[in-house]
């Protein structure tokens, strides 16, 4: 591939190496070229959260990073979450309480509230909506969300 580089990254705890334009979307390397297709992508601007997905520990619009700024990262995907066989906790939550419903938003606000609860294991409804805030939902009204969230929460105390 003309103007192609290797970058080197950890993708949900596997070393990956990709061959790439080094300005192509993290988003388009994860569903394209690794077959990671459970980050989805929603508005392509970095506005609705579909994306999202933690780089180095820190919540990040896959859309708007390029691969090349990449290099040398920890990403975990919704599919590093856990599994059919093995939910994660938050997974379970969002299972449970009717969180997840079309499911476009549904990667971006497990991997908000992965963050959110990594950050403050307790957090109050106002936390939540705060921890959520650059993800949007067409389809819930966020309620059963928040409540995924809380009821995640207890479960990870």
């Amino acid at each position: 591939m003309k103007n192609s580089v290797k970058i080197d990254f950890k993708l949900n705890g596997q070393d990956v190496s990709v061959e790439t334009h080094p300005m192509k979307r993290l988003l388009d390397v994860l569903r394209e070229e690794l077959d990671y297709t459970g980050t989805k992508e929603g508005c392509g601007e970095g506005e609705c959260g579909a994306c999202s997905v933690m780089m180095d520990q820190t919540l990040v619009n896959s859309c708007l990073v390029p691969i090349a700024q990449c290099s040398g990262v920890d990403i975990l995907t919704v599919e590093g979450l856990g599994n059919q066989e093995n939910l994660h906790p938050i997974q379970q939550a969002f299972l449970e309480c009717g969180g997840a419903q079309c499911g476009i938003c549904t990667p971006g606000m497990l991997m908000a509230s992965f963050e959110l609860l990594q950050k403050n294991p307790c957090p109050n409804e106002n936390q939540i909506r705060e921890g959520l805030a650059g993800n949007l939902c067409r389809c819930t009204g966020y309620m059963k969300i928040f409540d995924s969230v809380k009821k995640a929460s207890e479960v990870l105390k």
